[in-house]
């Protein structure tokens, strides 16, 4: 997965560079999120119960 997010990283750059628009150098954080989102609606329990018990962990 890891791989996977390096390519994106990797060719948000090259875009970035190449069409002088900063924007896609957003991708890379947009793609974290919503693969965190995904990740967390895989959990068994109501969303924001999971998203509570996330953040309460210390």
């Amino acid at each position: 997965m890891i791989y996977v997010f390096l390519l994106i990283t990797l060719f948000s750059f090259i875009f970035a560079f190449r069409k002088k628009k900063p924007l896609f150098l957003s991708v890379p954080f947009a793609t974290i999120g919503v693969y965190m989102i995904v990740q967390v609606a895989m959990v068994p329990l109501p969303f924001w119960e999971t998203v509570k018990f996330i953040f309460s962990l210390r």
